[in-house]
């Protein structure tokens, strides 16, 4: 199967919230959708969907700048916000272009470096970023005490 990558459009939302839902399965719904229109129109936001030859969207990236990023040492950096490809069509290289493509759009923007973070556990997100160049910088553990 033959797929393609390009810039998502108004139309996409449907299939792109859908895939939203698998990439972050406990968010609510709402939240998920509430800031779609808003990162289509931030020129500092980039959307990227892969589609099949039947024009089903696959997978999608969402890229973003950030000020500054862990391990980097450059600003302000291009960063990988999310990352998903729909199960039954991963290993095929649809994530590997997906992050390409926001490569060439972060040095677009003149950005030097690209970041991205996944959770510890999140061990074949981990080996792809690998697979694709990125060094890992740090582990990290998050706490929080209710007061």
């Amino acid at each position: 199967m033959s797929f393609s990558i390009r810039r998502a459009m108004a139309e996409d939302k449907p299939d792109w919230l859908r895939m939203r839902q698998g990439l972050w399965p406990d968010a609510p719904i709402e939240y998920l959708n509430f800031d779609m229109d808003d990162r289509l129109a931030d020129t500092d936001y980039a959307v990227f969907v892969a589609s099949g030859e039947d024009g089903q969207l696959v997978g999608f990236l969402e890229a973003g700048t950030r000020k500054f990023a862990d391990g980097c040492e450059t600003s302000p950096v291009g960063y990988i916000e999310g990352w998903y490809v729909s199960e039954g069509f991963r290993g095929r290289g649809i994530g590997a272009e997906l992050v390409r493509a926001a490569e060439e759009w972060a040095r677009s923007l003149g950005r030097q470096e690209m970041a991205s973070d996944t959770w510890l556990e999140n061990e074949n997100s981990i080996r792809v970023h690998r697979l694709l160049g990125y060094e890992e910088m740090e582990r990290l553990v998050h706490f929080v005490k209710r007061l």
